[in-house]
């Protein structure tokens, strides 16, 4: 796996994409730590709307971005939205109300929403060859499960230290040394279709998505993902400090299990594919994700001193591996769907729509969560998921290479 850092560029590429995600896994930690300090118990509620918001960004901002960036240079749109993520968050720390969180996640997301699939299109051509691609692929989820593992070890560490509001310093740094790399790689512009129209490109990589049997079953599947990320995301903070009455530093260590166990399945995968057809792999994490669901309400109502602690670590490491299941193998079948001229719309496309989950999921979670209580509000993500599983397995009916 590590032998596909030998092509320079996407070495350079890989290490921006690094310094980010541990940014931006700072970022998460003091995102949960100060919607607590500004609402309480209502915390989710607050979380659950600014990520929301987050989809909003990613879902509307990340096709028009693509339809718009097919006439602009790569390189310079990366830059640029890398710019903008940093000076945003260096305006987090003087956050004190929740609509003032609102604003700046959204100015945020839509420059993540910009620069996310920009990124991800420029990987194939850069590396072709497919054994390589997957490579990448298995290497780039590695990147985000590690930052899941390191990014709230760290945060706790420094939590011990300084106050969680230095932390959003390290989400700025994360994206300037981000652009930076980016500044200086080669980075290949991408084939232009000079006579199709803005809506015909706005559109073209729902179309590929729509007509292809795999990449329908795999807008299924980001539903199921949507359901675990979301329990994750928006409720563990309350699960801990809440539920469980535990310190932050458990916030992150808790985070970090969910990123352990996707790392686990990351390290694996490579290998796994070689040998097994992306169908079996990407399913078998699609079943896993609602029991596991279910088990963690199960646990989240149990009584206190009755092993709770040690379960949930287990179950969010579950769900962290059954989600990097789906994702890691994910885009292979984007990259054989599309060719140059429709890739970065395909990835865009993938991009708005599994965050059109989220849309459903971060709401359901936060508010269901203030509302009925965890135990419910998981029982309720287990049974969307569910459904999102019969629909995978039924519409991706038969194997594809």
């Amino acid at each position: 796996m590590i032998g596909v850092l030998r092509n320079s560029t996407y070495a350079r590429l890989f290490s921006a994409q690094i310094v980010a995600l541990l940014g931006t896994g700072l970022l998460t930690v003091a995102l949960g730590l100060l919607a607590f300090d500004i609402a309480g118990q209502d915390a989710g509620v607050v979380l659950g709307t600014a990520l929301t918001i987050k989809m909003v960004a990613y879902v509307a901002v990340s096709p028009v971005m693509a339809a718009m960036a097919t006439r602009w240079r790569r390189k310079a749109v990366l830059v640029s939205a890398d710019a903008v993520r940093a000076a945003v968050a260096l305006s987090l720390p003087w956050v004190s109300e929740a609509w003032q969180i609102y604003v700046l996640i959204f100015a945020l997301q839509a420059a993540s929403a910009t620069f996310t699939p920009v990124f991800q299109a420029v990987i194939p051509d850069v590396l072709p060859d497919e054994a390589q691609y997957t490579r990448a692929l298995s290497l780039s989820r590695l990147a985000y499960d590690t930052e899941s593992l390191l990014s709230p070890v760290l945060a706790a560490a420094l939590l011990a230290i300084m106050s969680y509001n230095n932390l959003f310093l390290g989400t700025v740094l994360g994206f300037l040394a981000s652009g930076a790399l980016v500044l200086v790689t080669e980075i290949p512009d991408g084939a232009r279709s000079e006579a199709a129209s803005f809506r015909e490109r706005l559109t073209r990589g729902v179309r590929v998505m729509l007509r292809t049997t795999e990449l329908r079953s795999l807008l299924v599947m980001n539903l199921i993902v949507a359901t675990s990320t979301a329990m994750v995301i928006v409720n563990t903070v309350l699960v801990v400090r809440g539920s469980l009455d535990r310190s932050e530093s458990d916030v992150a260590l808790l985070l970090a299990a969910f990123g352990a166990g996707s790392m686990l399945v990351a390290l694996i995968v490579p290998r796994v594919l070689d040998k097994i057809a992306d169908r079996p792999v990407m399913l078998t994490g699609s079943a896993i994700i609602p029991p596991a669901l279910a088990a963690s309400a199960a646990v989240i109502a149990l009584p206190a001193g009755s092993g709770q602690w040690a379960l949930l670590i287990t179950l969010w490491a579950i769900l962290g591996a059954a989600t990097s299941l789906i994702l890691t193998p994910s885009a292979r079948l984007l990259r054989r769907a599309s060719d140059q001229v429709s890739r970065p719309a395909v990835f865009a496309a993938q991009f708005s729509l599994s965050h059109a989950c989220f849309m459903l999921t971060y709401p359901i979670a936060g508010v269901l969560g203030a509302m009925l209580g965890l135990p419910q509000t998981a029982l309720i993500l287990s049974a969307l998921g569910v459904l999102g599983a019969f629909g995978a397995f039924a519409l991706w009916t038969r194997p594809v290479a």
